[in-house]
């Protein structure tokens, strides 16, 4: 089965990325894909950025097969009006929404084999009645699996995961949780046996204070919250270690010793993989019924017609949701 890929923002990079991604993967047959979205709009951008892309209207996956080599295919979804590059338009929100509605639909109707999404611009969608913080809850929500979700970066064999997310740092303490950390730890554990093959994972989490808290010298949190959430996680049968003081948990050495690590915070955990590969990492939402992933960065309006977007995050977005779904087949 095919991957669909949604239109995102269609007045940033993801005309250009999408048109670069499939000129990359055209004669890779691994990676099969399908837009849906506009195809004039989006063959119009690329051609003004000087890609040399086909794209090619289907009225179902099943066409993606036959058209992939020569062109990409596209479910036609026309907007309201074409935008201006860099320039979001609330006329287009609806069809934004409607493009990941479509392809969690599709994916849970066993059509495809993943979804992958373009970057979405949220002040555009909330226009049309949006009210989700993003992607992630929004797709969950729609998959029936709201407040189940984990947010994984990958990139360069490290697999991060933020316990808390979108939320100030001085929050942070307040909402951490050993259920939290226990429930988050149980999907991903889980996940890396269901899609990325690894038998018996290995999981390790980071302190929150410096110096994973130095026995309460410095925090109470890795006494109190940490720490017991990993030793009921060990009586499950889980592999897991910690709390690892968070500057020590990146260097090559360090991570050779676990498949994934839970960070207390956002920046904890996505730092480290920016630093490895800024412009390959990929976004993995875990805990759904079905493969999702995107590229780790935003829309980027200011360089949306500029020719110069770089599609390796996209790229790589849908090369993993290809490795998860064979993985998944066994």
């Amino acid at each position: 089965m095919p991957i669909a890929l949604t239109s995102g923002e269609p007045a940033g990079i993801a005309p250009e990325l999408t048109a670069l991604a499939w000129a990359e993967l055209r004669d890779d047959e691994r990676c099969r894909f399908f837009l849906i979205g506009d195809a004039d709009y989006f063959a119009t951008r690329a051609k003004a950025a000087g890609i040399n892309a086909r794209f090619t209207k289907i009225v179902s996956p099943d066409e993606t097969e036959r058209q992939f080599h020569s062109s990409l295919p596209v479910l036609h979804r026309p907007l309201p009006a074409a935008p201006v590059a860099g320039k979001i338009s609330p006329l287009t929100a609806p069809a934004v929404i409607g493009a990941i509605d479509e392809a969690v639909a599709l994916a849970t109707n066993r059509q495809v084999s993943a979804v992958v999404t373009n970057p979405i611009q949220k002040e555009a969608l909330y226009s049309a009645g949006f009210k989700h913080q993003g992607h992630t809850d929004y797709i969950a929500q729609l998959a029936g699996v709201a407040g189940q979700e984990v947010m994984m970066l990958v990139a360069a064999e490290l697999r991060t995961v933020p316990v808390t997310v979108h939320i100030p740092l001085k929050d942070v303490a307040a909402s951490l949780s050993q259920d939290l950390i226990i429930a988050q730890a149980r999907v991903v554990a889980q996940d890396l046996k269901k899609y990325f093959g690894i038998a018996k994972p290995r999981i390790a989490v980071t302190g929150l204070n410096p110096h994973a808290g130095e026995n309460g010298a410095m925090g109470h949190e890795e006494q109190s919250i940490i720490t017991p959430a990993i030793e009921k996680l060990k009586r499950e049968g889980i592999t897991v270690t910690g709390p690892i003081s968070a500057d020590t948990a990146f260097h090559p050495q360090a991570r050779a010793g676990y498949d994934a690590i839970l960070c207390m915070y956002h920046d904890q955990a996505l730092i480290p993989v920016k630093t490895l590969d800024f412009h390959g990492g990929v976004n993995v939402t875990l805990g759904l019924p079905f493969i999702r992933t995107s590229p780790d960065h935003g829309t980027a309006l200011g360089l949306a017609g500029s020719g110069n977007a770089n599609p390796q995050s996209l790229i790589a977005a849908i090369r993993l949701a290809s490795q998860m779904a064979r993985a998944s087949r066994g």
